[in-house]
């Protein structure tokens, strides 16, 4: 009995050895293949250069979803289809105004940015005193006496000691996204914002709020760093400096669009769904580069790969293209609406979502003796420096499939000390991606893809 347990052991252990070797394999040449011959950076050019900014219901969003199905087509995928889904339909108009009037009547101009969804200052424009705050408790302290009919400018940094950008950007994204409807509540008659940003330059950053609909809805903007430094210096030396904003958006009824998804059906469990994703809109700002141009690229990479090894994956992988991240989160609802009416089986979901820039790991947002399966295999990911598996979030567009099947969540993680350089701005644009950085996130997703679908989660 002894001998027959070792002798199933050793054969155990070989067979085990024999197969992290031919993993290993695969993933090398997975990392070849698209370190040499990728098209993502290709197909970002196309995307970002030639059609540009591509907010939701926009001709270039259009574009996009029609550029998209023919990469996937190119790709070879299996079956390459649309998806509708109605999403909002809000238009910047004529270039913003904003300047700095002191007490001579002198004025200055700085950049400023409608945010998303911002209604449009009268057509004259606003001109009024400004009030610097620097949180909402300062704000509360303020009261009514010292803001009713002023323009409430919140100068709130980013928090330079957060390593990682994004805990800064979601700490102090919420001073764009609540501060019209705070401001509101004390009488403001309009609110500029600090942009989202490490930076110190002159881009103003763009990104959605959110409206109280109980309370007035206030014209806001972002004002870019150096504006927001000047305006603050300015305030100091002379607090009756007033503030002139001019914003010219609207919004328009809602438009048909879609998510472009394709895929590469599975041999032995083809009911089994692995997700890789991006988001195609972007904020017309800017040329929509890092953000999410990288994310789609990538996720039709996965595609090519797959086809050009001869990769027959066991589940399926599926490349999703999602509509309307950046103002309303309508592609990823509806598909996760329709998987559910098809009571489709997604068994892991993938986004990239972070900029095209260095990748070091992956964020799992899952039950922990599923993050114990993928940390399994890190062994595989270090000779290509992806360590980090610590993170949890998953991403915006495949959130929705977590809340209705619990679908469990990978993100990319990147190195994110350069994103926030370009987030939602007009430098977000194709020169600021690297390929080499690009392609070797396209990798580990694919690489990762290649795990899932051989081994399940």
């Amino acid at each position: 009995m002894k001998k027959l347990i070792l002798l199933f052991l050793s054969a155990y252990m070989v067979s085990v050895a024999s197969a992290q070797n031919s993993d290993s394999a695969m993933i090398r040449k997975i990392y070849s293949e698209i370190l040499v011959n990728g098209k993502a950076y290709t197909w970002l050019r196309g995307l970002s250069v030639d059609i540009g900014g591509r907010l939701s219901g926009s001709q270039e969003a259009e574009k996009a979803v029609q550029y998209a199905e023919r990469c996937m087509k190119q790709a070879g995928a299996d079956s390459v289809w649309l998806q509708e889904t109605w999403v909002p339909h809000w238009v910047r108009g004529m270039k913003e105004s904003g300047k700095i009037i002191d007490a001579k009547k002198n004025a200055q101009d700085v950049p400023v940015t409608a945010l998303g969804g911002s209604v449009a200052t009268p057509e004259q424009g606003i001109t009024a005193p400004v009030v610097e705050v620097h949180d909402f408790d300062e704000l509360k302290r303020m009261g009514r006496e010292k803001i009713e009919g002023k323009i409430v400018f919140y100068n709130h940094p980013f928090d330079e000691t957060m390593i990682n950008t994004f805990e800064a950007y979601g700490e102090a994204a919420e001073y764009r996204w609540s501060g019209p409807s705070e401001a509101a509540k004390y009488g403001a008659i309009a609110t500029i914002c600090r942009s989202m940003t490490n930076a110190t330059d002159d881009f103003p950053h763009t990104g959605a709020m959110g409206y109280a609909d109980s309370l007035p809805k206030l014209p806001c903007a972002a004002i870019s760093t150096n504006g927001a430094d000047l305006l603050s210096r300015v305030l100091r030396s002379n607090p009756s400096t007033q503030f002139f904003l001019k914003l010219n958006c609207e919004k328009l009824d809602s438009v048909l669009s879609h998510n472009v998804i394709g895929e590469i059906r599975g041999t032995e469990h083809p009911e089994e769904i692995i997700l890789i994703g991006g988001h195609l809109d972007s904020w017309e700002t800017g040329k929509g580069a890092h953000d999410d141009g990288a994310g789609v690229v990538q996720a039709m990479e996965i595609l090519r790969v797959f086809k050009a090894l001869g990769i027959r994956p066991k589940r399926t992988i599926r490349a999703v293209a999602f509509m309307n991240e950046e103002n309303g989160l309508k592609g990823g609802k509806k598909y996760a609406e329709v998987a559910a009416l098809n009571k489709e089986k997604h068994i892991v979901a993938i986004e990239s979502d972070a900029g095209g820039s260095t990748p070091y790991g992956f964020g799992l947002d899952m039950k922990a003796d599923k993050k114990a399966k993928i940390k399994s295999w890190a062994p595989l990911f270090l000779p290509y420096l992806i360590w980090n598996y610590d993170e949890e979030h998953g991403g915006s567009d495949i959130g929705p499939l977590k809340r209705s099947q619990e679908t469990p969540l990978i993100g990319l993680v990147v190195d994110s000390q350069r994103y926030f350089d370009y987030h939602h701005a007009a430098s977000d644009t194709f020169d600021k991606v690297n390929k080499r950085e690009l392609n070797l996130g396209a990798a580990a997703m694919a690489s990762m893809a290649y795990l899932l679908s051989m081994y399940g989660l």
